[in-house]
């Protein structure tokens, strides 16, 4: 039978389009499905502000009425404005490993592209920094995150095909735990204090954090502005963001530094009890049960955590304010026996990020690529 592309118009097609992800790996032993109804809001443009920002389509490939494949196409306005391009992305991406579902998918966004006077398609990529983005092209045996794209080993096989080149490559790490935080840090730590007049901020009760919660996020805008592809979040989506992180926090593994003459945000450490294993019981719902096991992680002694958002602004980088971070939250995964911590993808460009791990013993164990093509010829 021969493919058959159609344009998600309604909720009920939405629906279709998340649970392809989730029906296609299910018997994946390293796959971690998303949350149905967390993936249905981030595709909503009545509850997405990005959707504001950005052009959206997404697509659903059918054969003999069988989903087979799903795609985005996104034009993010402000992006492109930023980096003076002509890009869209492609995003939400799973297809079986058919050369026919590939091309008819990617033809389908192409043409969208073209359509809408892009000049050339990137990606995988979402909305923002904070969807998932990278496809993954090493560590196919190696268990997926809550934060990053897990995929079979044909998807960058069929990008190749396609005629699709390297873009940007991110890498992740495993970062063992250290017995005790290494003296550099500990000296640094102190230094960086005394000099820049900063401060550590903990906190015992949620509402603790709320104040925080608005200047944690402008200085992810102001820390993430020279990242590939990277648009500043609007006041909408922080709020958005604010509502969707701040309540799933869990407080001893945030660390916040402040700057005490104005009680401003210039580095943050925000980490959470890996939920992997968690999700995969789940399977992407939260009820009825999906909840238990997702509640038992976040208070668990976890022996893995995620590094899942973490940024120091631009003018104080380089100076020691992560060191003042992990001086805090080592200790912390210490008392709870935490063996290694999952980095969130780092651009292979990004030497002073990953510089940071120098003093740990470390394991590059994965490896993911933004694809692009040129569309206008």
């Amino acid at each position: 039978m021969s493919i058959v592309v159609k344009e998600v118009t309604n909720k009920k097609e939405r629906r279709k389009f998340v649970k392809f992800n989730i029906d296609l790996y299910k018997e994946n032993p390293y796959h971690v499905p998303g949350l149905i109804d967390e993936e249905m809001m981030t595709l909503d443009p009545d509850r997405n502000p990005a959707f504001k920002v950005c052009d959206v389509v997404l697509f659903l490939a059918y054969r003999d009425e069988q989903v087979v494949g799903r795609i985005a196409g996104i034009i993010n306005r402000k992006s492109n404005e930023i980096w003076e391009q002509n890009n869209a992305r492609f995003g939400f991406v799973d297809f079986i490993d058919d050369d026919e579902v590939v091309d008819a998918l990617f033809g389908a966004v192409e043409r969208w592209a073209r359509e809408k006077g892009m000049k050339r398609l990137h990606g995988p990529l979402g909305f923002t920094d904070l969807d998932h983005e990278g496809m993954l092209i090493e560590g196919y045996d190696q268990m997926g995150t809550m934060a990053a794209i897990y995929n079979f080993p044909y998807y960058p096989q069929q990008m190749f095909r396609m005629g699709y080149e390297k873009d940007q490559d991110w890498h992740e790490f495993k970062i063992f735990i250290p017995d005790s935080v290494p003296d550099k840090h500990l000296r640094v730590g102190e230094i960086v204090k005394k000099k820049y007049g900063l401060k550590v901020l903990k906190f015992n009760k949620r509402k603790e954090i709320w104040p925080y919660a608005r200047k944690i996020f402008d200085a992810l805008n102001k820390a993430y502005t020279p990242l590939y592809g990277f648009a500043p979040l609007t006041d909408e989506q922080i709020e958005y963001y604010v509502g969707q992180y701040i309540p799933m926090i869990r407080l001893d593994m945030v660390t916040i530094i402040i700057r005490e003459e104005d009680d401003s945000v210039v580095g943050f450490g925000i980490s959470l009890p890996n939920l992997s294993g968690a999700l995969r019981k789940a399977k992407g719902r939260l009820f009825p049960f999906g909840f238990i096991p997702l509640l038992k992680a976040l208070k668990s002694k976890p022996k893995v955590v995620d590094l899942y958002l973490m940024g120091v602004l631009p003018e104080y980088q380089n100076k020691g304010v992560v060191a003042l971070i992990f001086n805090d939250l080592i200790p912390v995964y210490r008392k709870l026996g935490v063996v290694y911590a999952e980095t969130n993808p780092e651009l292979e460009t990004n030497n002073a990020v990953q510089a940071q791990w120098d003093y740990f013993k470390r394991e590059h164990h994965k490896t993911r690529r933004a694809f692009v093509k040129q569309i206008d010829n």
